[in-house]
């Protein structure tokens, strides 16, 4: 390696936490090494979760802080010590809380690998003045006390668990962000909509329904939608339910009256990858099958051939048929209509008087 050249390393303090980025350096390190850092609330204890070959130094573009020691059996001895203490210090810390009525919820507490600062995490549903709470903790641990707000997925992945699924929750366990969650997941999966029953131990929509969402998207696409009208063999069907994971369609015969339940691959055999909508076959097909074609095409009269021009004149035009009927031509120009000779309307010879209304 060469002088100036960085070698990064993914460090992560806690199960399922974020993945910070150090500089090795000169240490050699695997994944599973337990190494010692600085951080923002002082010297802490890290696992490497990604070895320094496994990460291209030119993707990190920011500046990397230096891998401090690789952490000896004394670091990991008081971690473990400290630990146990923070527990204490944390039943003393709500004791406080409940005392002073104070409205918030302290989650956990820990301290840093110096035992001169403890971070207690906690949720609140508004904003709360805890500045005497501190100095109280303060004075009586002989250490920094310092409070950090979280949300209530965050308390639910400090806390873990299990839900009714059986298995450790997935915040805790190995996810490592939050995801999207909207009700509309819940609904593309055909589950119940009522928030209580796809709500997690933290009280927000479960995080496992964006894991088949896609899944269930691209399935229902292969589908036609309930309620449709579409043409099977058997005549035309109203989709009364679908059942993505059998991708199976249930139909209503409106012929037949009676229920049936069709694979949709068979359908997709027999019309392609889409189910025909009843709308293009009324359209398009039914005129085609309703209407027959005529022995002998409608008379309009006889056919008269017109007779071949003269010489170096006009082509003689055919005689109407008969039956049609025929207008005089003018003579002459065309002369304009004289007005009616006669009636109240005249003008009186000598009057001088317009002709009346």
């Amino acid at each position: 390696m060469t002088e100036g050249q960085r070698v990064p390393v993914g460090v992560r303090y806690k199960e399922a936490g974020k993945v910070y980025y150090f500089d090795a350096g000169e240490h050699s390190l695997d994944v599973g090494s337990y190494v010692v850092v600085e951080t923002t609330h002082g010297l802490e204890i890290g696992r490497v979760v990604v070895a320094p070959d496994q990460v291209l130094a030119n993707e990190i573009k920011e500046q990397l802080k230096p891998i401090l020691r690789i952490a000896t059996p004394e670091d990991l001895e008081a971690h473990k010590r400290l630990k146990e203490r923070a527990e204490g210090e944390l039943r003393d810390a709500k004791h406080a809380v409940a005392r002073d009525e104070i409205d918030m919820q302290i989650v956990s507490g820990e301290y840093n690998l110096e035992g001169s600062q403890i971070t207690f995490y906690f949720t609140a549903p508004e904003r709360v003045d805890f500045r005497g709470l501190v100095r109280e903790l303060s004075s009586k641990f002989g250490s920094k006390v310092q409070f950090l707000q979280v949300g209530e997925r965050d308390r639910a992945k400090i806390i873990d668990g299990y839900d009714v699924c059986g298995q450790r929750l997935c915040c805790a366990s190995w996810q490592v962000q939050f995801p999207a969650v909207s009700i509309k997941m819940a609904k593309e999966q055909d589950l119940p909509l009522n928030p209580q029953k796809i709500s997690g131990v933290c009280g927000r929509l479960y995080c496992c329904l964006t894991f088949e969402y896609d899944a269930y998207r691209e399935l229902r696409g292969q589908m036609p939608r309930v309620g449709s009208m579409v043409s099977t063999p058997a005549g035309e069907a109203k989709v009364n339910s679908l059942n993505v994971m059998k991708k199976t369609v249930t139909l209503w015969l409106t012929e037949q009256k009676q229920v049936m339940e069709m694979p949709v691959a068979e359908l997709q055999m027999q019309y392609g990858l889409t189910v025909r909508p009843v709308e293009l076959v009324r359209e398009i097909e039914e005129p085609l099958r309703t209407e027959a074609p005529s022995a002998e095409p409608p008379t309009l009269g006889p056919r008269v051939v017109p007779e071949p021009a003269a010489e170096g004149g006009e082509p003689t035009p055919a005689p109407p048929a008969e039956g049609t009927p025929t207008q005089p031509a003018a003579e002459g120009p065309a002369r304009r209509r004289r007005g009616r000779r006669g009636g109240r309307g005249r003008r009186r010879p000598g009057s001088g008087q317009p002709p009346s209304a």
